[in-house]
């Protein structure tokens, strides 16, 4: 990282960011052609999970090319300057990388949608009917590296 004042090696931080940030970039590429989706999203255990469509461009991609890079961030505030170069924004990011993959047995697809919709409803116990179960895909990211930056 090229500003290290910035950096932020505390790894709670870094979790708390992506236990916070509502919404998660993720980028893809195959064939020279990058892709990025906004997913809602959960971690646990050093694994990224959301759940989508089980056909489309993303998966696609994934088929071809497991490796992803992810973003999350908490925006703060604009800071206003007194010139056009003094004019910043304050902020927490986590980039990532790592490889994604489909969960596809039935029992794990139940555990990481519920660790998703606790995440965003606050709540334990879910139902899933069958047929939504089969519609849907959910994918797991083995995160490799991460790191993260602060502009405060």
């Amino acid at each position: 990282m090229i500003r290290s004042e910035k950096e932020i090696r505390d790894p709670r931080e870094m979790d708390e960011i992506l236990h916070s940030a509502p919404v998660c970039r993720i980028a893809m590429s195959t064939d020279d052609h990058p892709y990025i989706v906004p997913v809602n999203f959960v971690v646990r255990d050093s694994r990224l999970y959301f759940h989508c469509a089980r056909f489309g461009r993303k998966i696609d991609m994934l088929k071809a090319n497991s490796s992803v890079c992810f973003e999350v961030d908490i925006p703060g505030e604009l800071v206003r300057g007194q010139t056009a170069c003094a004019w910043s924004m304050k902020y927490r990011s986590v980039i990532g990388f790592g490889q994604a993959y489909f969960i596809e047995e039935t029992q794990e697809k139940k555990k990481a949608l519920d660790l998703l919709m606790k995440k965003y409803s606050g709540q334990e116990s879910f139902v899933y009917a069958d047929d939504a179960l089969d519609k849907v895909l959910v994918v797991g990211v083995r995160i490799e590296t991460m790191s993260g930056k602060i502009a405060r």
